[in-house]
């Protein structure tokens, strides 16, 4: 599975639906960056602006929580649209998180800081359908892409494969043609891009572009 996932982070906020809708049928996920100002530095959206845009889009919804307290939420955003929720690990009480997401239906994800080491989520592999490797500090987009972060990517795909467990890699931060590249030699396959697909002339073309890229290396690296 290699996908493209635009950020709405990097979304005109006042035009949402219509930015959304630039992309055509070139991606199937939408990554949606909820941050509450108290696990990041920043104040994003939240339920009511994602069951907003739920009526204007069949996009899957990949919700990041970037939260202090995500389980308060986790059914608001499931009645609101939210296909996949990903909580992070530095949050703790990953354990009942992981379970509350799956009893309500949503695809289940954890996500891991740059500084976060393997051991921390390595026991939650079988737990999940999805890991978010942060390439960047969450907070804010337009960060530059933190290489430190291959090689646990590195080990996160050879752990996955050789357990042979049904879990998908993404990454998010930084995210575009020249760095996608390097994360795809590494193992990723879901790509979260705000910039690089929302601020260019063409978003549909720009994640077109994108995704051919990812498939490329991918292909390379199956020969």
């Amino acid at each position: 599975m290699i996908r493209i996932a635009p950020s709405i982070l990097a979304a005109d906020y006042a035009a949402l639906a219509d930015d959304v809708a630039r992309l055509g049928d070139e991606v199937d996920w939408l990554h949606v960056d909820v941050m509450d100002g108290h696990f990041v530095r920043n104040i994003t959206i939240g339920p009511p602006v994602i069951a907003s845009l739920r009526q204007h889009t069949g996009l899957y919804f990949d919700c990041h929580l970037m939260m202090t307290n995500p389980g308060e939420y986790l059914e608001a955003f499931r009645q609101a649209g939210a296909n996949h929720c990903t909580v992070h690990v530095e949050a703790g009480d990953t354990e009942a998180l992981l379970s509350e997401t799956r009893e309500l239906g949503m695809g289940v994800g954890l996500a891991v800081n740059p500084d976060t080491p393997f051991e921390a989520f390595e026991g939650y592999l079988d737990r999940v359908d999805l890991i978010l490797l942060m390439t960047v500090f969450p907070g804010f987009g337009g960060q530059a892409f933190i290489a430190e972060v291959m090689p646990k990517l590195e080990r996160t795909r050879a752990e996955i494969d050789r357990r042979r467990l049904p879990v998908v890699i993404e990454v998010d931060g930084g995210i575009e043609s020249d760095t996608l590249s390097v994360a795809a030699r590494a193992g990723a396959e879901v790509f979260a891009a705000g910039t690089a697909v929302f601020h260019q002339d063409d978003p549909k073309e720009a994640a077109r572009l994108l995704l051919r890229a990812a498939e490329g290396e991918h292909e390379r690296a199956r020969r």
